[in-house]
């Protein structure tokens, strides 16, 4: 991944596991959200501020390659790269790689907006800054 990079590690708990023993791949997006929420919060953008500001942050877009499976117990890390897609879309470049050898479980894009109270997209000016300066 690219030089601005934010990176979050964490294991794979045995509820996230389905029959087979691997992680059900609905789980896979809830470690990717983690992540940017992480990412979020380390460039000082506080969720509960901004949806009492009437700004809320939303995904409309996942494009997501599942290589590998993780299972119970798996060591892993989650990389966050964002990017600004359009005036009014945010990408997110994630990848899910086993501990220690690093190999690629998942990759995604995850494409965002944030909508203002009455629906309308409006990236507010922090959020555009600290995306700028990343």
């Amino acid at each position: 991944m690219e030089q601005n990079c934010f990176s979050i590690e964490m294991a794979v708990r045995d509820y996230e596991c389905d029959m087979q023993g691997v992680v059900n791949n609905a789980v896979y997006q809830n470690y990717l959200e983690h992540a940017r929420h992480e990412y979020l919060k380390s460039i000082g953008i506080d969720f509960a501020d901004l949806t009492a500001r009437g700004i809320n942050l939303v995904v409309t877009r996942a494009e997501i390659d599942y290589r590998m499976s993780l299972k119970s117990g798996d060591r892993f890390a989650v990389e966050v790269s964002p990017e600004r897609l359009s005036p009014l879309r945010i990408g997110f470049r994630q990848r899910i790689l086993r501990l220690p050898d690093r190999t690629i479980a998942v990759q995604a894009l995850i494409i965002g907006t944030a909508l203002s109270a009455t629906g309308r997209p409006r990236i507010p000016a922090e959020l555009d800054a600290l995306l700028r300066r990343g």
